[in-house]
């Protein structure tokens, strides 16, 4: 059985890709576990800084759970058949990695978006902090019109992300939208063209690879803990922050690099 979750590592950054774009990259129980793993060796390595997460193919980044494999084994209308299958219903971290849901991982998380983002694609999507799509992606959560719920996520992240208006139509009518209304409502970064989009993912996380790795960290970590709680909380949440990272090798680098005029040198220190 071939791999569908390519995971390659070049240098800081580690590359993660779902590769059946035969089936528009529709998630497996085995893609889920493959993608749970690379996304817990991502948070577990200390070399890798940041992430890219992408798919092959030019039709679609992901267009969901499998109808025939995955879906029914978590409504119960198919048995396990195989150590995937068990590990799905098993281990709670293969649904938290898979979906960057309730998963803490603080390095950051570049998204490339090469066609249709639909159902568990968009919920995985939500999940990432810096997105590129090409100019044809769409993003769409269509669950309700299977009888289903996207209960990965997007029901608590999306309408924080965008406003609730949008958010509601989105989730009640599974209508999707185009990459021109994902960047106009700030669902995603910036538009691509398809042929420039690798290139343009790599190159976004590479800059975010070169800052200090304590900061990029702590500055994730405290924007998700912040989300939500009463303002008070969340300036405790910044104080203690800027405690750790100020009493830091790497804080005491990179302003002495910039007084000395060249590239800082960071340790995660």
């Amino acid at each position: 059985m071939s791999v569908h979750v390519e995971y390659e590592k070049r240098g800081p950054v580690a590359l993660v890709r779902l590769d059946r774009p035969a089936a528009r990259n529709a998630l497996t129980p085995r893609m889920l576990c493959e993608l749970a793993d690379a996304f817990v060796d991502v948070a577990r390595d200390d070399a890798i800084r940041v992430a890219v997460l992408a798919a092959t193919g030019d039709a679609a980044f992901c267009a969901g759970g499998d109808l025939g494999t995955t879906l029914p084994l978590l409504t119960g209308a198919r048995q396990p058949e195989n150590p995937y299958d068990r590990r799905l219903l098993e281990d709670p971290t293969v649904m938290a990695a898979s979906s960057l849901r309730g998963f803490p991982l603080h390095k950051p998380v570049v998204a490339a978006i090469n066609g249709a983002c639909l159902a568990a694609g968009m919920e995985l999507m939500l999940g990432t902090d810096i997105r590129l799509a090409a100019e044809h992606a769409t993003f769409g959560l269509p669950e309700v019109r299977r009888g289903l719920i996207p209960f990965a996520g997007s029901m608590a992240r999306l309408p924080r992300q965008i406003p609730q208006a949008v958010a509601m139509h989105m989730l009640l009518t599974g209508e999707p939208l185009t990459a021109t209304q994902a960047l106009q409502w700030g669902l995603i970064n910036r538009i691509v063209p398809l042929a420039d989009l690798p290139d343009a993912a790599m190159e976004v996380a590479e800059g975010v690879a070169r800052n200090g790795p304590l900061a990029v960290q702590a500055v994730k970590r405290t924007v998700i803990e912040a989300s939500g709680v009463p303002l008070e909380l969340a300036y405790r949440l910044e104080d203690h922050a800027r405690e750790r990272v100020l009493a830091s090798e790497d804080a005491r680098e990179g302003p002495r690099a910039f007084m000395e005029k060249r590239s800082p040198v960071y340790t995660g220190r």
